[in-house]
């Protein structure tokens, strides 16, 4: 892995987190990219930052050679207008995204982890996500420990336990 650090975002980071979002979107290479302005007016997507920072959201940065390269953060959402990911309410759901000169090189863990940190530290006890069937990104999923609880319409819904890993002294 490069020299990265991972650090809270802020508020000013909103266009890190907007970028990564459409980077979230954009993931299949043999899919047309979808314009960030599109991204960014999609009602489905525009939920995972609209209003970013909300109060309880969590979210975190990866900085390399003194450069943002990737963002993680995580959001709750109501039953009546659940995410993709959605668990239950109370469960928070992650979105990740590390800039593409900067993949496959530990990033991705690093944010997960400090995403996953962050919520332990905030209360949470577990996080979810969803990731599309075919995206490689779910090997790192699992690595960190996200299992799959809900599968269906090309994607699956994955959950993290945060609390009885904190309490078991395991590390996300």
């Amino acid at each position: 892995m490069s020299d990265v650090t991972i650090r809270n975002a802020v508020a000013s980071d909103r266009r890190l987190v907007d970028a990564m979002l459409v980077a979230t979107v954009n993931w299949h290479p043999g899919r047309p990219a979808r314009a960030p302005a599109d991204v960014l007016a999609d009602p489905l997507c525009a939920r995972y930052v609209e209003g970013w920072p909300r109060p309880d959201d969590v979210s975190v940065v990866a900085v390399a050679d003194g450069t943002d390269v990737g963002a993680a953060w995580c959001r709750r959402f109501p039953a009546r207008a659940p995410a993709y990911g959605f668990v239950d309410e109370d469960t928070p759901e992650v979105s990740i995204a590390v800039a593409e000169p900067y993949r496959s090189r530990g990033i991705g863990g690093a944010l997960l982890r400090g995403v996953a940190d962050a919520a332990r530290s905030a209360g949470f006890a577990a996080l979810s996500l969803s990731v599309e069937d075919g995206n490689p990104a779910r090997r790192l999923y699992e690595r960190v420990g996200f299992v799959e609880v809900d599968a269906g319409q090309g994607a699956a819904v994955m959950a993290l336990a945060l609390q009885d890993r904190a309490k078991n002294g395991a590390e996300p």
